[in-house]
């Protein structure tokens, strides 16, 4: 069946002959006329979560007061990690839910520059998540300035080229930072090769996760990947600023020094010995109390990937992704719209970057239409980036054929030019 031939009928049949069709009844939709395409910023709401922090609060914050902690909270980190780990190529003792992307990034980054100690250079791209990049300055700023940061670029905005990741990568390079996939273009590289190169100049290689975990199948141990952090809030559907997770190669664990030595990575925290004595496994990266309302918050979601399996979850990614930039050429295209994704699926993660002048216009008429026009939300990335995440466990083949349909209304009849160019808070 053709896309443009059959019209909303193609999508109505992959929708119909969708074999994870059944896991969108496992998230809370207020609305179901809202296009939501913003699954790669926020994820939606499991309806188990509910459930679960309700008895949490109630049963054991309310009840069991602080025994709960030795009723599982104690564990909880370590075997969120090990759910974790299921998705992303790892063994259960690799991964440790704590903190935040950015406080693990710092972490680990620190870690790895000490166990370089002869090694002046982090080399990046200017692809990167700006808040890595951020910290990495800050490490740098930290250690005296004793480390340069290399960003590796890209001619076009879309792609890094190898050729150029060999070229920066060399003697010098202590450490390689770098988002699996990247934020604004989706481009995704190829962790192996990459991983590869780090190693054959004597790196280590630390991976950004939060763009891949639950969106495009990961292996860090096939890899020979060092270090990796991710967060929970997109893909792993884990709610608003959840706790993000570290990944440490189990060689490496008990030979890098975590720059923040909290309560929690001694080695026996409740000996309360006044000198600090790391925790010989990954909990040495831990640093304070778990939080652990939000921590719970993130099972449900890491479960339903877990039943669908992330070659499932993949095999409709790409689908769909290819299905909405067929619906881009044939329909936006003609009123200026360009590319800011890879043609490659292979490159590609669970996003698709729109790219126009007017772009946050357009994306304002998207979100905050006059009733009844359909609702889309996606997100904007300056300068130009209307960026459509696809979360294959409840996005569907309609509602990509419904947002694209909308966006060429208000192209059609230039209903962005009713909005301000004034920036909200929030893009």
């Amino acid at each position: 069946m053709n896309a443009f031939s059959a019209g909303p009928a193609y999508a109505q049949w992959m929708d119909e002959n969708d074999p994870l069709a059944q896991y969108r009844e496992a998230f809370a939709i207020a609305d179901p006329n809202l296009i939501y395409l913003d699954g790669n910023s926020l994820g939606r709401l499991p309806k188990k979560t509910e459930k679960m922090l309700q008895e949490a609060v109630r049963d054991a914050w309310g009840t069991r007061l602080i025994r709960a902690w030795n009723e599982g909270w104690i564990e909880s980190d370590r075997m969120l990690g090990a759910k974790i780990a299921k998705l992303v190529g790892a063994q259960a003792d690799e991964i440790l839910v704590t903190e935040g992307t950015s406080i693990n990034l710092f972490k680990l980054a620190t870690a790895a520059l000490k166990a370089r100690p002869n090694r002046k250079e982090i080399v990046s791209d200017v692809l990167n998540f700006p808040s890595d990049l951020y910290i990495l300055q800050g490490i740098i700023d930290m250690l005296d300035n004793q480390h340069t940061l290399r960003l590796i670029p890209s001619s076009d905005s879309i792609h890094i080229k190898t050729e150029d990741m060999r070229k920066a990568i060399n003697g010098e390079t202590a450490l390689v930072s770098l988002s699996h996939v990247a934020f604004k273009s989706a481009f995704m590289y190829d962790m192996k090769r990459v991983t590869d190169i780090a190693h054959k100049n004597g790196a280590l290689m630390l991976w950004d996760l939060c763009h891949s975990v639950g969106a495009v199948p990961v292996d860090l141990n096939a890899s020979g990947v060092d270090l990796a952090v991710g967060c929970t809030y997109k893909y792993l559907n884990g709610g608003p600023g959840s706790p993000a997770f570290l990944y440490v190669r189990r060689e490496l664990q008990e030979k890098l020094i975590p720059p923040m030595w909290g309560w929690f990575a001694a080695d026996k925290p409740f000996d309360f010995n006044l000198n600090f004595q790391p925790a010989t496994d990954i909990s040495r990266f831990r640093v304070g109390t778990l939080p652990m309302l939000s921590l719970l918050a993130i099972e449900p979601g890491i479960d339903v990937l877990l039943e669908a399996t992330m070659e499932a979850v993949r095999a409709k990614s790409v689908q769909q992704t290819q299905y909405m930039i067929a619906l881009a050429k044939e329909w936006l295209f003609p009123y200026g719209f360009t590319l800011g994704t890879p043609e490659d699926p292979s490159q590609r993660g669970s996003h698709v970057s729109l790219r126009h002048t007017e772009g946050y216009r357009i994306n304002c008429a998207m979100v905050a239409p006059n009733p009844p026009a359909v609702q889309v939300i996606p997100d904007f990335r300056a300068p130009d980036n209307i960026r459509m995440g696809i979360a294959p466990l409840y996005t569907r083949f309609i509602d990509l054929f419904r947002g694209m349909e909308r966006v060429r209304e208000i192209m059609r009849d230039r209903l962005y030019e009713n909005y301000s160019q004034e920036r909200q808070t929030v893009t």
